[in-house]
């Protein structure tokens, strides 16, 4: 009985050893990414572009603790490919070091993040195993968003934004019969000239709106393709948003009070129509739910 005992907690500690690592990878890679992390959280506090990135790591870490009390697979880790992901870290990081005259400042920034990224899911793969790290598959996309855009990437994606916010409020406008130009970001509506500006891309609500919904993926949704696709359906989701709201903006404008273009609804009304699009999200996770449960049943 002793010796079955001993035989037991030796297994016991086997099993785990590889999990107790966790802390140590995680103190090393703080260590060693220290600066850019820093350098990170003092531009999310300072450019509301980048405000969500101070979310992630919360975020990330609670899903993964969530899927780590439900997870009932084996949790073995895997070194080769955990190492794999190291050697890629430090692949990347020399990339970010090498030759710093030619690389911005901005993309020594990304790259180094995004090294410490991957090296975070090495250090998961070596010490909780593949299938774990599989299952929080949606979690770990999360973390990339700690990853600042280089200014040219933010560039694009606003313009991304101001182009298909510009298109889809036209769009709106047509639906009611209001007369509706468009040139770019410019639109002329009778009595309104606006332009959809960089300031006017939302596109701090609209990362808050992808970030809630990977959430909210993970946490009520089982099927990989489900989650793939309400993920998936935040992105028309973002410039919708944005397109009803200068839509509102204009008609409210233009017909019952001019004055609402200096008011709160304009310079402080992005929650009111962000909360719609979660709301829109929230339907969508409704209906795929129910087909998850269906399916379910019908196998059952």
């Amino acid at each position: 009985m002793k010796l079955g005992s001993g035989l037991t907690l030796t297994a016991s500690v086997a099993k785990h050893s590889k999990a107790l690592w966790a802390p140590v990878l995680l103190a090393l890679s703080l260590a060693i990414w220290r600066h850019p992390l820093g350098d990170t959280f003092r531009l999310a506090r300072a450019h509301e572009e980048y405000t969500h990135i101070l979310l992630v790591l919360p975020l990330t870490f609670a899903l993964l603790y969530i899927g780590w009390r439900e997870f009932s697979g084996p949790r073995q880790g895997s070194i080769g490919l955990g190492v794999s992901f190291f050697v890629a870290a430090l692949v990347i990081e020399a990339c970010a070091k090498w030759r710093l005259d030619v690389v911005s400042p901005d993309v020594r920034l990304s790259l180094s993040m995004l090294a410490l990224v991957t090296f975070w899911i090495g250090s998961l793969i070596c010490c909780f195993g593949r299938r774990f790290v599989r299952v929080s598959l949606l979690a770990l996309f999360l973390l990339v968003f700690i990853v600042p855009l280089p200014k040219f990437a933010l560039s694009a994606t606003v313009r991304f934004l101001q182009n298909w916010s510009a298109f889809s409020a036209q769009i709106m406008f047509r639906a009611i019969g209001t007369p509706v130009t468009q040139d770019g970001v410019m639109l002329s509506i009778p009595g309104l000239d606006l332009e959809v500006a960089r300031e006017c891309s939302s596109i701090r609500s609209s990362m808050m709106l992808i970030l809630t919904t990977i959430v909210l993926a993970q946490l009520f949704l089982r099927s990989g393709w489900r989650k793939a696709l309400l993920v998936l359906a935040a992105i028309p989701l973002s410039f919708l948003k944005n397109g009803f709201r200068i839509f509102v903006l204009a008609e409210i404008g233009t017909r019952f009070y001019p004055g609402v273009f200096d008011g709160r609804l304009h310079h402080q009304g992005g929650i009111v129509f962000l909360s719609v699009a979660v709301g829109v999200v929230v339907l969508l996770l409704w209906g795929l739910r129910r087909s998850e449960s269906s399916k379910q049943q019908n196998h059952g």
